[in-house]
Parts: C-alpha cells; sequence; structure tokens
C-alpha cells in the first residue's frame, strides 16, 4: 500500500524539497504550510494552505487519511528575523513542532516524524562538531531550535513517539533566496562584489536535495530514542571559495572584495562531524562546485523572469 507522508511547512526552500522528493519515491505527500498561491499550486499532493496548528492538521487528516510519517519542515530559518522578533520565532519555531507533535500523539501515534534542527544550537564550538558537543546556542533562533529538540525528547520519551533529530548545517540550492549565495548573487548583479569579514571563515555546505534525501532516510532511523544526526558534508568550504566560484560562474574575472574585519560572534570555522549520520548510509551526492554553478544559473532564471514582469 502506499504510504501517505504529511510535510509541515511544504512551501518553503526545504520543504518543497523534500515534498517533491518523497513523492518521486512513490510517496503520497499532503502538504500544509504557508507560502505564496503559486507554490501551493505546484505541490506534487493534496494541499492545506494554512498555519501549521492541531486543529488544521485534525482537518487535513479527514480528507488525507492518516499519515506514517511526518516531516516538520514549518518555522523560520534565520537568525536575523529571530533577533529583530524573537516572540514570532518562538510561535514558528517551537509553537508550530509543539502542534504537530501533540497531533501525532492523539491522532497519528504510529507516524515516523522527523525534525529539522540546525547547527545553531552548538552555538560556538570546536569542530569538528559531534552530536554530542554540548549546545549553547547564542541567537534566539538556535534558543528556540534546543527548545524544539527537547519537545522532540519530551515526546519520544513521555509517549512512545519515533522521532529523528537532523541538526541541519549550511543548505544552499535552488530557492534559497536568502544568506551568502542569495546576497552574493544580488552583489554579482549589481557590480558591487565586496563582503564583511575576512573570507577565511569557513562553513559545512549540503545541497538542498540531499539535505531531503537525508530527512527521507531518517524516516527509518526515527524511534522513541529519538536520535540526533548532524546533517553536513563533513567538509569546509570558505566564504573566499564559495563567492570565488559564485563570482567566476557569474563573469571570468570577477573576483570578491573582503573588509578584512571578523564579525563579532562570527566563528572562524563551523563543521559538522558526520560520523554517525554516515552509519545510516547517507553521503552527499552533490558536489559543491556542481551545486553552485545550478545556484546561479536559477538566480539568473529568476532575475530575468522578475524584469520581465
Amino acid at each position: 500500500m502506499e504510504k501517505l507522508a504529511y510535510i509541515t511547512g511544504a512551501f518553503g526552500f526545504i520543504g518543497s524539497h523534500v515534498a517533491a522528493r518523497l513523492a518521486g519515491c512513490g510517496w503520497r505527500v499532503a502538504c500544509i504550510g504557508l507560502g505564496a498561491p503559486d507554490a501551493a499550486a505546484a505541490a506534487p499532493g493534496p494541499v492545506f494552505f494554512g498555519p501549521v496548528t492541531g486543529a488544521n492538521l485534525v482537518e487535513f487528516q479527514k480528507t488525507t487519511g492518516t499519515p506514517d510519517a511526518l516531516i516538520h519542515c514549518a518555522g523560520s530559518g534565520s537568525v536575523a528575523a529571530s533577533l529583530a522578533d524573537p516572540l514570532a520565532d518562538f510561535y514558528a519555531n517551537v509553537v508550530t513542532l509543539a502542534e504537530s507533535l501533540d497531533f501525532c500523539r492523539l491522532h497519528a501515534p504510529e507516524a515516523r516524524i522527523v525534525v529539522p534542527s540546525s547547527a545553531a544550537v552548538y552555538g560556538e564550538a570546536e569542530s569538528p562538531i559531534r552530536e554530542d558537543a554540548p549546545l549553547r546556542p547564542i541567537s534566539p533562533y538556535g534558543v528556540h531550535k534546543r527548545m524544539a529538540e527537547e519537545l522532540c525528547r519530551s515526546y519520544a520519551s513521555n509517549y512512545g513517539l519515533h522521532i529523528a533529530i537532523a541538526r541541519l548545517f549550511s543548505v544552499y540550492g535552488p530557492g534559497l533566496r536568502k544568506q551568502l549565495l542569495w546576497d552574493a548573487c544580488r552583489k554579482a548583479a549589481s557590480g558591487d562584489f565586496s563582503f564583511q569579514g575576512t573570507g577565511r571563515e569557513s562553513r559545512d555546505w549540503l545541497h538542498v536535495a540531499d539535505a531531503a534525501r537525508l530527512l527521507h532516510l531518517l524516516a527509518d532511523a526515527a524511534s522513541p530514542a529519538c536520535p540526533v544526526f548532524n546533517g553536513g558534508s563533513g567538509e569546509g568550504a570558505s566564504v573566499a571559495e564559495i563567492t570565488g566560484l559564485i563570482g567566476h560562474a557569474w563573469e571570468p574575472g570577477l573576483s570578491p572584495e573582503f573588509t578584512g574585519v571578523p564579525r563579532a560572534g562570527d566563528p572562524t570555522v563551523y563543521l559538522a562531524s558526520c560520523e554517525k549520520v554516515r552509519q545510516t548510509g547517507f553521503t552527499p551526492r552533490i558536489p559543491l562546485q556542481e551545486g553552485l554553478l545550478e545556484y546561479v544559473r536559477w538566480f539568473r532564471q529568476q532575475d530575468h523572469e522578475e524584469k520581465r514582469r
């Protein structure tokens, strides 16, 4: 029998890729969340266009059935937004998860639940960062993701829900309209290819298609033990390397310039230890250079379409 997956936040950056991934693997996919109407129209299955609440999930269940899996991609993914409005970030990242977990407790207790968390829960940590490293989040976003993880552990231990957590590092790819890659393409288009920092800051990059594959895979790892896995590549790339590749893809010879002043609270190296997640059989498939070229092509296409409007 065809399995049913609920994707919360299905019209966002990661959620839309997860929905497409599961649909392509033969799952029946039901999508719930907020987003642009055209994004909802492109969803690969039944749609509930609205906030992720227990009441809305129950209403959705009446027409779609009980899910075999729920992948909770709803929430905010912006440190800056959490600093500007911490209460809104709390609702987005903690309350929507609580609503989803309680829906599963009451109405879908057998569902496999996968929750994307963030490397922001670690705060400043020595790389490569293992899953058992202390959690010392700095931003409201990181604090709320840590709270979300505690909710998962509570529901798993007290109610026997099958849950797995993925602490995602720097996820990138088509559809991402914020952070370094988006900023770099906008700067390349404007002709001002200068950046804050030294350029030596290094991050662990994971293509969104690989992230979606990981979240799908972790449905099998979900259990009342609530295992936690790092979602990264285990390889670092500096901001100078990333922006250099984007600049060259945009226009050969376009090189980034940096202020040379490190940004306060910005770790020099942020790299995932991926030993644990590799035991599940997961390894990234999309090389960084290939993914960056794909991103530049996508940005140019979006820019072209917006200028035609």
